[in-house]
C-alpha cells in the first residue's frame, strides 16, 4: 500500500455546529473589556445606541453570506466567492485585505492579555519580558490550533460562555453600585473624533465600531469541518451576530450610565486602555477584586477566544489557497488531527513579526487603525459578487433563501461601501503608508501566481455544478 495513500488528507468533519458559532461569536466578542475606552471615546454615553444601529447595519451584509456559504460549503470565504462571481484577480486580492483584519488581530490580542496580565500583577514590563511572554502565547495557540479542531471548538465555547457572563454581571453591578445615573448620558453625542464634510464625529465614531464586529465571516472558513446540514449554517453567521450585538448594548448601556467620561477625557494614558478595570479600581473596596474577576472574563476570556477564532480562520484561508491553487499544495498538506501544519506554521511567524513591530515601532498601531477600511472593502466586494453570481448562475439554489433578493444585496453593498468611506476619515498618513507597504506585499505575491504559478496550475473552484477553471 502506497505511505501516501495512508496519510491523512482534507479536514476533518467534526465540528458541531454549536462550536462553529462559538468560533465566529468569539471572534466577533473582542476587546470589550481592553478598548472599550477607544469605543466610548468614538461614541461617548451612546455608544451602546451605536452598537445597536451597527447590528443593524451588518445583518444585511451578513445575510448574504448566508446565502453564499451553503452555495460553496469549502473553506475559503471570499476567496472562492469573488474568484467565482467576478475572477481570481479580484478573489485574491479581496482575501487580502479580509486577512488584513485577521493577521493583524493575533499580536494585538496577545498584547492586550500581557498587558493586562502585567496590570493586575503590577509588574513592570521591558520590551524583552513582554516579548518573552506573548511569544510563549502565541505559540501556545499554534500548538493548540494544530490538535483536533474539536478540543478547539469546546475551548472556544467555554471561554465565550465565562466572558458573556462576566460581561452581563458587571453590568447589573454598574446599575446596582450607587453611582450609576442617567446623568451620565446628558452629553450623549460626545466624541473625541473630529466632523468631516458635515458629517457629525459621532456617526464616523459609529462606523468605526465595525471593527469589533469581524467575525461573523469565520463561518465559511469552518463549514468545511462541519458536521451539521449546510443549510443551518446561517445560524452560527447570524446567531454570532446577535448574541455579541446584544451583550455590546447591554454592556455598554451599563458603562455609559457610570462616571467615566472624565477618565476618558485624560487620554489612553489614564486607564492603560482598560476604562471599566481602570474605573472599577478607582471605586476601591469590593470593586477592586471585581475588576479582576471582570478581567478574567473581559481581557483574558474575550480576548483569548477573539485570538483563536481568527487564528484557525486564517489558517483555514491559507489551506483554501493551496487547495485551489493560489499557493502551493504544500499549504494543504496536514497533520495525524487533519490540521493544516504550513499555515499555522506561516501565522506563527508573520504574528511574532508583528509583535516585535508593534513593540518596536508604530507600524502595526497604523496598521491596526485601517483594519476596519480593509473588511469594510471585502464586505462590499463580496455584495457585488453575489449579485453577479446570481445573475449569471440562476440555477444555483441556496439552502437560505436571501430576503428581497437583489434589491436587499445592493442594500448590503451601500452599506459596506458607506462605512468603508468613512473608516478612511481622520486616518493618520501613518496609516496609510502602512496599509500600502501591506497592499505590496500583495501585489508582489500575485505577481508570482500572474507570472509563474497559474501559468503550470490553473485556479479549480468547486461549485454546484461541478469543479471549473478560472
Amino acid at each position: 500500500m502506497n505511505n501516501n495513500e495512508s496519510e491523512p488528507r482534507g479536514l476533518k468533519k467534526s465540528l458541531h455546529l454549536i462550536y462553529v458559532y462559538a468560533i465566529a461569536a468569539g471572534a466577533i466578542f473582542t476587546f470589550i473589556g481592553y478598548w472599550d475606552s477607544v469605543f466610548y471615546e468614538y461614541c461617548g454615553a451612546g455608544t451602546f445606541l451605536a452598537f445597536a444601529l451597527m447590528t443593524l447595519l451588518i445583518l444585511p451584509i451578513a445575510a448574504v453570506y448566508c446565502e453564499l456559504a451553503p452555495l460553496f460549503p469549502k473553506a475559503g470565504g471570499e476567496l472562492i466567492y469573488n474568484t467565482v462571481g467576478i475572477n481570481k484577480h479580484v478573489g485574491f486580492f479581496t482575501s487580502w485585505l479580509i486577512m488584513a483584519a485577521w493577521i493583524a488581530v493575533p499580536p494585538s490580542a496577545v498584547m492586550a492579555i500581557v498587558t493586562w496580565l502585567f496590570h493586575v500583577f503590577h509588574i513592570e514590563s521591558t520590551f524583552m519580558v513582554v516579548e518573552i511572554v506573548a511569544l510563549v502565547s502565541l505559540i501556545g495557540y499554534c500548538l493548540l490550533s494544530l490538535q483536533n479542531v474539536e478540543i478547539a471548538g469546546k475551548i472556544q465555547l467555554g471561554m465565550l460562555v465565562f466572558a458573556i457572563i462576566g460581561c452581563l454581571v458587571a453590568t447589573v453591578a454598574f446599575m446596582f453600585s450607587g453611582v450609576w445615573s442617567f446623568d451620565n448620558f446628558k452629553d450623549f453625542f460626545y466624541s473625541q473624533l473630529d466632523p468631516h464634510f458635515g458629517i457629525p464625529a459621532w456617526i464616523i465614531g459609529m462606523a468605526m465600531l465595525i471593527t469589533p464586529f469581524f467575525g461573523f465571516e469565520t463561518v465559511p472558513q469552518m463549514v468545511e469541518e462541519g458536521d451539521f446540514p449546510i443549510k443551518d449554517s446561517n445560524k452560527a453567521i447570524l446567531g454570532s451576530i446577535l448574541t455579541c450585538g446584544i451583550i455590546y448594548v447591554i454592556f455598554f448601556f451599563g458603562l455609559g450610565g457610570m462616571p467615566v467620561k472624565d477618565l476618558v477625557a485624560e487620554g489612553g494614558a489614564a486607564t492603560g486602555g482598560f476604562l471599566a478595570i481602570t474605573m472599577m479600581e478607582q471605586l476601591g473596596g469590593g470593586w477592586n477584586v471585581f475588576a479582576v474577576i471582570f478581567g478574567i472574563a473581559a481581557i483574558l476570556c474575550a480576548i483569548g477566544t477573539c485570538l483563536l477564532g481568527f487564528w484557525l480562520s486564517t489558517v483555514r484561508l491559507l489551506y483554501a489557497m493551496g487547495e485551489n491553487n493560489f499557493l502551493p499544495k504544500i499549504f494543504t498538506k496536514v497533520n495525524k488531527h487533519q490540521q493544516p501544519i504550513l499555515p499555522n506554521i506561516l501565522l506563527l511567524v508573520i504574528s511574532l513579526i508583528f509583535l516585535i513591530m508593534q513593540n518596536a515601532g508604530t507600524f502595526m498601531n497604523d496598521f491596526f487603525n485601517l483594519m476596519s477600511f480593509g473588511c469594510a472593502c471585502a464586505y462590499a466586494i463580496t455584495m457585488i459578487s453575489a449579485m453577479r453570481i446570481h445573475k449569471k448562475h440562476p440555477e444555483w439554489k441556496s439552502p437560505y433563501k436571501l430576503k428581497g433578493g437583489n434589491v436587499m444585496r445592493i442594500f448590503a453593498l451601500i452599506i459596506a461601501i458607506v462605512i468603508a468611506f468613512f473608516c478612511t476619515l481622520g486616518q493618520s498618513v501613518g496609516s496609510w503608508i502602512s496599509f500600502a507597504i501591506y497592499l505590496g506585499v500583495g501585489v508582489i505575491l500575485w505577481l508570482w501566481m500572474v507570472l509563474v504559478h497559474w501559468k503550470k496550475h490553473s485556479v479549480e473552484i468547486e461549485t454546484p455544478s461541478g469543479i471549473e477553471k478560472y
